[in-house]
């Protein structure tokens, strides 16, 4: 009971959500006033505003609300055109109405962050306004403009508490980015540490995923905070490319690459190259742990350029294939680092003009579209037909709760969680209006009634495991307590809402886990056929992001990253894991090809040279359907660009060149089944073929020592 006060960690998070929690109902208090001051004819709605836009990030508020701004402009716009068009065919209204909230759903699962909201908001902004509309719909225009006011006093009272109550520094940001500098030199000296314990296969994964997950979290941090404050907005595209290549350089981390193999063995004079690498992590972290990246920027790239000229030595005077191998992918990997610490130091980096493209996953979004469609045509109809006064409540639910949705990252298992929210908020209404509602005879009373209510959906909206169902009870619960002003009672008219909210509880899980249920399975094959043909297209010259490597690999990170959450719900971790494996190594199948590609195109590589470069480049038209004969194209090549001579004694770019085709044909026999659209996981359950998982690759003897 007494953890959370010995545990600072602990404590400092409970202060924090405390904190936040204060401030939400600060504004909730102060919207309602104004909301009741102005006479607006729906109050509540300016809570339900600051429900949704509250966040702890004052950064993430302000683009919150600018974009939910912007969506409720949209739908009230496209509300008053619907009723203008149909206002006297209510089955072409509900049609017209359901194929654009499903538009919504789709915008909302393609948008980032919170640019997602001005899709949700246009769906569910225009049932909001027409709702009082039906009845009258000469009053539609009157109600668009009530509820963009109820908007803009939740908005601009939200913003305006959490701006004068939330200090906006960059320090904390700056100091999570040179902890994530340092988590990763960390990453990279526990691999090459022959000194250290070996980790388990576990351990390993669980420590790469969190790496990514915190790199991934903290570039949309970055992005928030680059809303309000100069410092980060200045240099957000630099320090999210920093971000990129500390993702790049975890992800070179899995068994199918050579520098993630053990080069035990080697005894000589000069060091062995994991010592290199893992001496030079130990002096990053050394300099970086009292200092900023800005100051000790100087300092460590002087090392990292010590430490390239020594594995330099060290190339020219080992005579093994493997270990030349090694040191390329080494040289290549101080190159990251550098190019890193330079984005993430200071102001002037490489990447001012980059930007990062976010991945489209467009069966997802047409599911979700076709979800939402759905629910608000299933909820129109059941309105229509049993003429429910009702009705109304019942399409409100339905179609905010299915565009909120389309923002998660599994929107049929959120669908649950976010019904079963809902569906407390109707006990917690029935307990406020039979007990504490009529006993009130001010404001302060509802006020601090109200923030009663609210509060656990306000303090368990950042729970991993509740943080869905406590924002559908934070949210909902407002509109399903009715408080108007001036308050009026009529028990049968409640209980016929929260029987629609009930009713639409239940549509909702209908159409996202029964109609349209999720197929996971299918979902990680597409996601795995994106990788080897994003692989082949970088081959072939076909892809719109040549030249631009980092913005390819982040965008295949995000796909590693939905390819994880899928397996996750369908396969036994070890074999989540071996497919995450095989991913990472498409990605840097793909960072081989790159190379071949610069090399192939390069005015200082000889022509008979660049020939056989583009013949290898071609071999890769067949890497999706016959990755072994890929393989064996490479291997062909490899050894005629050798021309039987020893690798250490060919020029510089030809042992390049036949180093990163090596490491590509090696990859290929790893990965076989993963690189095929005919692979284990394109079959269905049924098959037998669809359980011969991938297996862990084995010393092959393919690179002789």
């Amino acid at each position: 009971m007494f953890d959370a006060f010995r545990d600072d960690a602990r404590w400092r998070a409970h202060i924090g959500t405390a904190a936040f929690s204060a401030r939400v109902m600060l504004s909730v208090c102060i919207a309602l006033f104004l909301a009741f001051s102005f006479q607006l004819q729906s109050p509540m709605s300016s809570v339900t505003t600051v429900m949704i836009v509250a966040n702890p990030a004052v950064g993430a508020l302000v683009s919150k609300s600018i974009w939910r701004m912007i969506g409720t402009v949209i739908g009230a716009i496209i509300s008053v055109a619907l009723m203008a068009m149909f206002v006297q065919s209510p089955i072409l209204y509900i049609m017209a109405l359901s194929v654009t909230v499903g538009l919504a759903c789709m915008a909302a699962t393609f948008l980032r962050l919170f640019r997602a909201y001005a899709a949700v908001l246009t769906g569910y902004t225009i049932v909001i306004i027409a709702a009082p509309a039906f009845g009258d719909p000469d009053g539609v225009f009157l109600s668009a403009l009530s509820r963009l006011s109820a908007v803009v006093v939740g908005i601009v009272t939200t913003a305006a508490v959490f701006m004068v109550t939330s200090p906006r520094r960059s320090d904390p940001l700056i100091e999570r980015i040179r902890a994530i500098f340092r988590d990763t030199v960390g990453y990279v000296l526990s691999r090459h540490d022959t000194g250290a314990d070996a980790m388990t296969q576990a351990a390993f994964h669980a420590r790469r995923a969190g790496l990514l997950s915190q790199l991934a979290s903290l570039s949309d941090a970055v992005e928030y905070a680059a809303t309000d404050n100069y410092d980060i907005s200045v240099r957000h595209r630099e320090i999210r490319a920093g971000l990129a290549r500390l993702s790049g350089i975890v992800a070179a981390y899995h068994p199918h690459a050579i520098i993630a193999s053990e080069h035990g063995g080697i005894s000589d004079e000069q060091p062995s190259p994991d010592g290199l690498i893992a001496d030079l992590m130990r002096d990053l972290l050394r300099v970086s742990e009292h200092a900023s990246l800005g100051e000790v920027c100087a300092t460590a790239c002087l090392r990292i350029e010590q430490t390239r000229q020594a594995l330099l030595v060290r190339a020219e005077n080992d005579l093994s294939p493997r270990q030349l191998l090694f040191l390329d992918d080494a040289r290549d990997l101080l190159s990251r680092l550098e190019n890193a610490l330079h984005d993430l130091a200071h102001r002037g980096g490489r990447d001012r003009t980059l930007r990062l493209r976010p991945f489209m996953e467009w069966p997802t979004a047409l599911r979700n579209g076709a979800r939402g469609a759905l629910t608000t045509l299933i909820a129109g109809l059941t309105w229509y037909i049993l003429h429910w006064t009702a009705g109304p409540m019942m399409m409100l639910y339905v179609v905010a709760a299915s565009s909120l949705l389309s923002t998660a990252p599994s929107a049929s298992r959120a669908s649950g969680l976010l019904a079963g929210g809902t569906a407390l908020g109707v006990p917690a209404g029935l307990l406020c209006h039979l007990f504490v509602l009529p006993r009130i005879d001010g404001y302060p009373l509802l006020c601090a009634s109200l923030c009663l209510f609210l509060l656990p959906g306000i303090w368990l909206q950042f729970s991993p495991r509740l943080g869905i169902g406590a924002f559908g009870y934070s949210v909902f619960s407002t509109i399903m307590l009715q408080i108007n002003n001036p308050i009026h009672y009529n028990d049968i008219s409640l209980m016929n809402e929260w029987v629609a909210i009930l009713v639409g509880c239940c549509m909702l899980v209908l159409s996202f886990r029964v109609i349209l249920p999720p197929n996971h399975r299918l979902d990680g094959a597409r996601l795995v056929s994106s990788l080897s043909r994003s692989v082949r297209q970088l081959a072939l010259g076909r892809s719109s992001l040549q030249g631009q490597w980092i913005v390819w690999e982040n965008l295949q990170l995000q796909k590693v990253a939905r390819l994880a959450m899928r397996l996750s719900f369908c396969a036994p971790a070890p074999v989540a894991n071996l497919y995450v494996d095989a991913a990472l190594a498409t990605i840097s199948l793909g960072r081989l090809v790159a190379r071949l590609r610069h090399l192939a195109f390069d005015a200082a590589t000889p022509q008979p040279e660049r020939e056989q470069l583009r013949d290898a480049l071609s071999t890769f038209g067949e890497l999706t359907r016959m990755p072994l004969q890929t393989a064996r194209n490479l291997r062909e090549i490899c050894a005629r660009i050798s021309a039987g001579q020893a690798l250490t004694s060919l020029p510089p770019r030809r042992m390049e060149a036949i180093a990163c085709m090596e490491q590509a044909e090696r990859i290929i026999r790893d990965i076989p089944d993963f690189l095929d659209r005919n692979g284990p996981i394109q079959w269905s359950d049924a098959y037998p073929r669809a359980r011969a998982f991938l297996a862990m690759p084995q010393p092959d003897g393919r690179l002789p020592e």
